[in-house]
């Protein structure tokens, strides 16, 4: 029941199969697309184990879902768009497969960088950066100073990053700025605190997507999503398409959005 209401769940009962949502995104008025969508990349281990493969096959399958997301995203003339690709969390995982996600996000950005740049991608990372090597430090260094003057999707990319992690630094930042005497406890309030979020100049979370059946935050964007629509599918993450996500928007524009008041058609 819950799935029924948070969003599609079976691909092959999908409700509008036979839509084109392609078609379907360019009718609908650009006040009712999300501003910002952002994606639990969930299943890829599932996914390679359905296939008797290892679970590093998933990982690199995923990128490739990542590479059509991203274009999808350009495609529908988002305007920001974030994935959780590693946790505060995922370090508890196996060091050969930690290793192995830390590689393949370098050779991600080595191969994909002057693609993204060439399409416009203003790309960024939150999350504690500081904890990677000094070599994927300068990666990510670079891919942000190459776009950083781009003006189309804005690609985010949480690694290293926690919700709770991501606010307890804030609240650090601003107990020191009140020790300091730069602001005053009474100064803080929800918009000064959201000004010291990883995410600071993004719009509030519209869409979350989460792939692969679970239905939960996972310490994802927790400030952020606040007031965001969820969108579930039983889909695991390499398995998931432009119309996967041509899917989530349409059913997302068709959502009457109250933010704690009455509906607009009351």
């Amino acid at each position: 029941m819950l799935k029924k209401l948070f969003g599609r769940t079976n691909q092959s009962n999908k409700e509008h199969e036979s839509e084109n949502f392609s078609d379907l995104l360019e009718n609908i008025d650009r006040k009712n697309m999300p501003r910002h969508v952002a994606i639990i990349m969930d299943g890829n281990g599932r996914w390679a184990n359905g296939r008797g493969l290892i679970r590093s096959a998933g990982h690199t399958a995923g990128v490739k879902a990542l590479k059509r997301a991203l274009n999808a995203a350009i495609d529908f003339k988002l305007e920001a768009l974030t994935v959780y690709a590693f946790s505060t969390e995922n370090w508890k995982r196996p060091t050969a497969e930690v290793d192995f996600l830390l590689k393949l996000f370098s050779d991600y950005l080595e191969k994909e960088l002057n693609e993204m740049d060439q399409k416009n991608v203003h790309i960024d990372f939150i999350g504690r950066v500081d904890g990677f090597s000094p070599g994927l430090q300068a990666q990510m260094d670079d891919a942000r100073k190459r776009t950083e003057n781009n003006t189309g999707v804005r690609f985010t990319v949480a690694v290293n990053y926690g919700g709770q992690d991501e606010m307890v630094r804030v609240a650090q930042t601003l107990a020191r700025e009140v020790k300091m005497g730069s602001c005053q406890p009474e100064d803080i309030d929800a918009e000064l605190f959201e000004s010291h979020l990883d995410t600071s100049g993004l719009p509030a979370v519209d869409l979350l997507i989460r792939t692969s059946g679970d239905m939960r935050l996972s310490n994802f964007l927790i400030w952020q999503s606040a007031y965001a629509e969820f969108w579930f599918t039983d889909t695991n993450w390499p398995d998931f398409t432009k119309e996967d996500l041509a899917e989530a928007i349409v059913d997302f524009s068709r959502r009457d959005r109250r933010f704690g008041g009455l509906s607009n058609q009351k």
